[in-house]
């Protein structure tokens, strides 16, 4: 089986073909792969140039307030219409959705595995992704679901949409390219792609991994959207500009495909004579992207304490709540430590929140030992965690100069809701079953006698 995958990746040198990117997030962008196929003045003329169909994609509802409404037209060979068919359930028993009812048996606790073991046959990234958590209710487009994901072959032939939710994607190992409808995204570890609801897309795969592997987030709410930076003012954090929105580009291939769709957590399927990726032109503010997390600008205490996580969110769905997120990507990078008479890993805690985690290289700062890269860790509601002993030890007597922390990164999704842990996530053999005993040196030091010990 793998051996065909290569095969076919290799008759289809046009997926390989490097992507080109606009700047800026959240912008209303124009972009035409043939010239004069993207109408001027307006949106729907009577025949579009090249013979071009114009539809519309709406990630809002049609009379969202100005700033908060998505929407793009695009300019394509057939409309969607003709990319679906008779759809026939199909089944993807790895992936869940939310409300998700946990059918196993492992008691509540903190959670943290080592990283999924690699394919053992030929998988696509969709055959590949293996829900770990869900939280709240795709239903009612509130929550999200927490996903690994590890493949070794390419959609040749097969696209795919996701009404359910965007899919924030987080390599950790092997570069690949996302192709949607609006163009070529190139991601590989360290970077992070976006996926909008609704919108068709293909993977394959760059380079000569021996497994592609990662983490994505399904978010069932609102969209994606810069934080407010607040006192922190007009820069730093994710800067916009940084932001990549692929120009046109489309698939003009005549041959049998498949078009598979997730719909309120169910799958179906539908047989099609051509590529659906075929939008020759577009404009609008609903497109996919990615960023290059290595071009966030952390802040930080320079004089004492250790401020609280949020500092480092790059992307927040915002809830119904003010200040309480849906979903909140938050990235630990590389940054200088320099407070003074601080214990300056992450600070013992429990939150409301939930918080699922990975590592994408490096080393976390405050686990010495067991989270490696493209290891997960998860920690619910209320559920205490906190550095380690070796971390803890390590922290609480090191000199307090500064120091760098390089070659790191690691990352969470954190929701607002609890998240239910999957029967594969509770039976994954990568699971830790001595994760807890990570704090049992944490032993009293108190004697009642005045000084610091």
């Amino acid at each position: 089986m793998l051996e065909k995958a290569e095969r076919q990746r290799k008759a289809a040198p046009d997926q390989q073909r490097s992507a080109g990117y606009m700047p800026g997030f959240g912008n209303d962008f124009e972009t035409e792969s043939l010239p004069g196929s993207l109408p001027q003045g307006q949106n729907s003329p009577q025949k579009c140039n090249y013979g071009l169909y114009a539809e519309q994609l709406s990630g809002s509802p049609f009379t969202a307030p100005r700033g908060t409404n998505e929407r793009s037209w695009l300019y394509r060979i057939r409309p969607s219409v003709r990319h679906t068919g008779r759809f026939t359930k199909i089944d993807y028993p790895h992936w869940k959705t939310a409300p998700h009812t946990p059918e196993h048996s492992l008691a509540l606790g903190q959670l943290r595995w080592s990283p999924l073991p690699a394919p053992s046959q030929s998988l696509t990234f969709l055959q590949g992704i293996r829900t770990m958590t869900t939280a709240g209710d795709a239903l009612t487009q509130v929550g999200m679901a927490a996903h690994a994901y590890a493949f070794n072959a390419d959609m040749v032939d097969d696209y795919f949409f996701n009404a359910d939710g965007e899919l924030l994607i987080v390599p950790e190992t092997g570069a690949f390219q996302v192709f949607t409808e609006l163009g070529r995204i190139d991601v590989e570890p360290s970077e992070i792609c976006l996926v909008p609801r609704g919108m068709m897309f293909k993977v394959t795969r760059l380079g000569d991994e021996k497994v592609w592997r990662g983490y994505i987030c399904e978010n069932y709410g609102a969209k994606f959207t810069l934080p407010d930076r607040g006192p922190i003012g007009a820069n730093c954090l994710a800067n916009p500009r940084d932001f990549k929105t692929p120009v046109a580009a489309y698939e003009d291939k005549e041959t049998p495909c498949r078009v598979q769709v997730k719909w309120c957590g169910s799958f179906h399927t539908a047989e099609i004579a051509h590529s659906p990726l075929d939008v020759v032109a577009w404009h609008g503010n609903y497109a996919p992207y990615k960023y290059d997390l290595k071009t966030f600008s952390p802040v930080g205490a320079i004089l004492f304490d250790h401020p609280d996580p949020s500092i480092f969110t790059v992307l927040t769905a915002p809830s119904g709540e003010e200040g309480t997120a849906n979903v909140d990507f938050v990235i630990f990078p590389p940054r200088w430590l320099v407070a003074e008479h601080t214990f300056r890993p992450p600070w013992y805690h429990r939150n409301i929140m939930s918080e699922f985690m990975g590592l994408i290289h490096g080393r976390y700062d405050a686990k010495e030992e067991g989270f490696v890269p493209g290891g997960m860790s998860l920690h619910n509601m209320m559920l205490a965690h906190g550095p380690d002993f070796s971390g803890f030890e390590k922290a609480s007597n090191g000199e307090l100069k500064p120091v760098k922390l390089d070659n790191t990164m690691a990352f969470m999704f954190e929701t607002r809701f609890p998240q239910q842990l999957t029967t594969f996530a509770a039976e994954l053999e990568t699971l830790q079953d001595d994760y807890i005993d990570c704090w049992s040196g944490l032993e009293r030091k108190f004697d009642g006698t005045p000084g610091i010990k």
